[in-house]
């Protein structure tokens, strides 16, 4: 049998229709333009589009609707199963809606949808105000946020869909609509969590919180178990205002680190506290005292310099599984440390996000993320820089997921899951049936399935 032939993109009427670029393997920039931040195999896209507008964007969903196109959505092109792409078809490349509008006196921020979190972070900042995101400054505001947004501020803040307060969306039909709480509150709902299945978003309006100097920055400790159970420990049971991001891992030959440390294992803590100064300073206190820090970096500082821009020319191949704990001990530890050191990848990290705080005090059934008491997310993942499969990765990664997981603690977080078609272990039940019959009304040929996708009830 033979592999169905892609239907063909009709490049004259895209050109003649928008204002933006139409790329194909024959223009220079196509190459450059056509892969996403992670390595391995590239999908070649039959045509990328790079809209100037939401006009632009109803344009090319029309188009791809009536000639039967495999439609792709491109924020930051951060997707690790590389939603972000297509094998000949068409590419939705947001990278040129570049435009964010913050309003000082309401603190709120209209963000375009091909902004990136650092450069949102940043414009933001000039005004001594802020949005949380994650912790990497290249990933697109709109890909992290519908997905929920979970990094730095959001014990203390939220997700970052809880500080959403509105958007501009393009339907399958090609009507660019505006939502919020009033305006077609169960798209509102759904966007909130459920990804991209439900249109293009090309807008987001965000609430901002004043932030001033922090204490942040990169705390490297040696990985023992008394170490990882303990940071544990005072993450998840610290004030709100603390937030960290700890990989547990095989210390990367990065310039930052020192020579003799590669291949030890180690944490790499990246942290903020956005409280006062001296309960930052006792908090940070704590963590140090776990035992000798291998390199302390963490002083007060503005807080965009968590998103300075990243090192060019790290793209690896990588798989990820990703889970939630309520309850964690010396035992978990132990098998955290046990599973890093019988990995075959050329890096292995085990990451550990302490959750709770505002996350928890918003309702389960408020928005379509709704795993709102587990206590902390677990992040398994194993990348290459080499060529070929990558099966010895898939089954470490796989192993040790089993291992970690809690019994009894169900779910999984949709921005950093790293298993195509099984939104069980994402969303509960009657979520998900929520969801499919949004997704009915107002996506029901399945347009937008470039994603974990919802099929329509």
């Amino acid at each position: 049998m033979h592999a169905p032939t892609a239907a063909p993109i009709p490049l004259d009427t895209l050109r003649a229709r928008i204002r933006g670029q139409v790329l194909t393997a024959d223009d220079d920039t196509y190459e450059a333009a056509a892969p996403g931040f992670y390595g391995g195999p590239s999908r070649r896209p039959g045509a990328i589009v790079r809209p100037i507008d939401a006009t632009d964007v109803a344009t090319v969903v029309g188009v791809a609707r009536d000639h039967g196109l495999e439609l792709a959505v491109r924020s930051g092109g951060h997707s690790m199963l590389r939603h972000s792409s297509t094998q000949d078809g068409l590419l939705l490349d947001l990278s040129s809606l570049r435009g964010i509008e913050v309003e000082v006196a309401d603190r709120t921020a209209w963000a375009d949808a091909g902004v990136l979190a650092g450069e949102l972070t940043a414009a933001t900042a000039e005004h001594g105000l802020v949005v949380g995101f994650g912790d990497a400054p290249s990933v697109g505001v709109s890909g992290i946020t519908l997905g929920g947004g979970v990094g730095y501020l959001s014990r203390a803040h939220g997700l970052t869909i809880d500080n959403l307060l509105a958007a501009e969306i393009v339907t399958a039909d090609g009507r660019v609509r505006h939502v919020d709480e009033r305006r077609e509150p169960e798209l509102f709902w759904a966007l909130r969590g459920g990804g991209g299945n439900f249109g293009v978003v090309t807008r987001l309006r965000f609430r901002l919180h004043e932030l001033g100097p922090v204490q942040a920055g990169m705390l490297v400790l040696p990985a023992t178990t008394d170490v990882v159970a303990g940071l544990v420990e005072i993450t998840t049971e610290a004030e709100d205002e603390l937030g960290v991001i700890a990989n547990v891992m095989l210390a990367p030959p990065m310039p930052f680190l020192p020579p003799e440390l590669h291949g030890q294992r180690i944490v790499l803590a990246l942290l903020a506290h956005i409280g006062s100064p001296d309960t930052g300073r006792a908090t940070v206190d704590r963590l140090r005292a776990l035992a000798t820090p291998l390199l302390d970096e963490v002083d007060v500082r503005p807080y965009g310099e968590l998103f300075e821009e990243e090192p060019g020319g790290f793209h690896p191949r990588a798989v990820g599984r990703n889970f939630y704990r309520d309850h964690f001990d010396h035992r978990t530890a132990e098998e955290v440390l046990a599973r890093l050191a019988a990995s075959p990848a050329d890096m292995a990290v085990v990451q550990l996000r302490a959750l709770g705080g505002a996350i928890d005090r918003v309702a389960p059934e408020a928005t379509a993320y709704a795993h709102r008491g587990r206590r902390l997310m677990v992040n398994v993942a194993a990348m290459s820089m080499r060529e070929g499969p990558l099966d010895a990765e898939t089954a470490w990664a796989d192993a040790a997921a089993a291992a970690l997981r809690e019994p009894g603690v169900e779910g999984a977080y949709v921005n950093f899951h790293g298993v195509e078609d099984d939104l069980t272990a994402v969303y509960p039940s009657p979520t998900l049936a929520r969801l499919a019959a949004i997704k009915r009304r107002y996506d029901p040929d399945n347009l937008f399935r470039g994603n974990h996708n919802i099929a329509p009830a």
